[in-house]
């Protein structure tokens, strides 16, 4: 008997009016947030719903979120959280794959009208029968998309006797962009969860009080696991924070004394920039700073560590690996620009495209407890990437004497854009639907801001005439907002080679 809704539990029994979670002027005490996703778990049996069930959950750093997320978990259900960018048809896809029986939906706001959005979605999802509101306004009991959490908890109890689920159900599916194109859902265990919170807490040094600013999104697995479970079994207050902005997120580390930050590379870089530029004070709280994602550039990391007098760890994960894989961690010599060794119970190693190991250059394959059970309903791309226990991950590395390792290249082709995966032919294959596009090509171009940026090559349909400001128009409205090109190109041709493959390289 295993469930990962232990990480609140223990807390919840042990320190109950500890501060679980900060939210502007709201402090919501252990035993509270631990009562609600009582009350949630008690909703979702009274509907029905229960062990190896499955639930969504779209929902930005709020509340919300965990009350929801240990709730699902409680019933003995498996979470499956949406990235809150996607738009209706992409959430349709989402429900219907996963087979999710309900959804949990935040209302969303004039800039991120989630709810329509997660409505439409649900409306097209033929198989997903429960549609539950998260208000925006924080006690509102009715809503124009259906019907709202509190209204559905009104007269739950707060009690709940949590599910008898094994180590190895499935707690949580975490979708991640295939390079075939249709975002696959990676299948992650009690087991698999629960360990990799507890070595995530683990590595970072305590403090007499705790404090972590969650900006990471929850709905993505560094921010699921490393900021909100491993903080949860530290019994750590999570400030939370729905949108990343570097001077918002210094006065928050300031007020809140937060004692440990993640963050991808463009967030490390957004705080420096703020610190120069007078817009925000560097906080004297901090301890603890990790990264993962991307790889940190080395200035930004020197810069970082010279200014805010804490040195940046650097990690390697990814959705199918729990996530954490490898950290620099606390008692060993960090090496910048490495993503660290191996964590405890993990193995690496570097394979040739016949899974054969190699020496000091290849693709990293991972063993251990961190390893998907697989993807959902696709046995055979589950097959291609998964071999003897051992995951290859399409990341190409180097591996110095001491066995740190350093990522040399992506995936194939991926652009990681502000920390979020996107995943080209998906594009390609979106762009392709418009009546003026006849060829497309999308490839990552380096951006200050974002790491890198989206970028559309394309040929037009003869006779077409559609503008670069119009196509990129028309990709805003149908991806989500962290996928669709902003820059757009148009072309005679493409470098191609003999067998008729666009040269991707021959673009950047």
């Amino acid at each position: 008997m295993l469930n990962l809704s232990v990480v609140l539990e223990d807390s919840a029994r042990e320190n109950p009016e500890g501060t679980a979670v900060v939210l502007g002027d709201l402090r919501l005490p252990y035993s509270m947030v631990n009562t609600v996703a009582n009350q949630v778990a008690n909703l979702l049996v009274s509907r029905g719903i229960g062990r190896g069930d499955k639930v969504a959950l779209a929902c930005p750093n709020l509340p919300y979120f965990p009350f929801v997320y240990f709730g699902i978990l409680k019933a003995g259900a498996t979470v499956v959280p949406l990235n809150v960018l996607l738009q209706a048809r992409e959430i349709a896809y989402h429900l219907e794959d996963s087979g999710a029986k309900a959804l949990f939906c935040f209302e969303g706001t004039s800039e991120l009208p989630l709810g329509e959005r997660g409505r439409a979605g649900f409306d097209e999802a033929a198989g997903t029968e429960h549609f539950f509101v998260l208000p925006a306004t924080p006690a509102a009991t009715e809503s124009a998309l259906g019907e709202t959490l509190w209204a559905a908890l009104d007269g739950m109890p707060g009690e709940f006797e949590t599910a008898q689920t094994s180590a190895e159900d499935t707690a949580v599916i975490l979708y991640t962009s295939g390079t075939t194109g249709r975002p696959k859902g990676a299948e992650l265990s009690h087991q698999n969860m629960v360990v990799n919170a507890m070595i995530s807490d683990e590595m970072f040094p305590r403090q007499q009080e705790d404090a972590y600013l969650a900006t990471l999104p929850l709905f993505h697995s560094f921010g699921q696991t490393v900021i909100m479970n491993a903080g949860f079994r530290r019994r750590a207050t999570l400030v939370l924070m729905p949108r990343f902005e570097p001077s918002e997120a210094l006065r928050l580390m300031n007020q809140e004394n937060v004692t440990l930050f993640a963050g991808v590379p463009t967030m490390y870089w957004a705080l420096l920039t703020a610190v120069r530029t007078g817009a925000g004070e560097v906080p004297r709280s901090l301890v603890t700073a990790a990264s993962g994602g991307s790889a940190l550039p080395v200035e930004v990391l020197k810069d970082f560590s010279a200014t805010f007098g804490v040195d940046i760890l650097e990690g390697y994960g990814l959705s199918e690996t729990s996530p954490v894989a490898s950290f620099n961690q606390i008692g060993r010599p960090a090496k910048a620009g490495s993503i660290g060794t191996p964590i405890w119970g993990v193995e690496m190693k570097l394979v040739d495209a016949e899974w054969n190991e190699v020496g000091d250059l290849g693709e990293i394959a991972i063993r251990g407890h961190n390893i998907m059970k697989g993807y959902h309903n696709r046995p055979e791309a589950t097959a291609e990437v998964m071999r003897d226990g051992w995951f290859r991950t399409g990341d190409v590395a180097r591996r110095d004497e001491d066995g740190y390792y350093f990522i040399v290249d992506r995936a194939k082709d991926m652009i990681i854009r502000g920390g979020f995966n996107v995943y080209p032919r998906e594009i390609e294959e979106v762009l392709m639907t418009h009546p003026a596009v006849s060829l497309a090509a999308v490839v990552g171009v380096p951006d200050e801001s974002h790491g890198e940026e989206v970028k559309a090559y394309v040929i037009r349909n003869p006779g077409a005439a559609t503008s670069e400001e119009e196509l990129v128009a028309w990709c805003r409205e149908t991806m989500a907002a962290y996928k669709y090109p902003r820059i757009v190109e148009f072309r005679d041709s493409l470098p191609m080679t003999a067998t008729g493959k666009i040269l991707k390289r021959e673009l950047r």
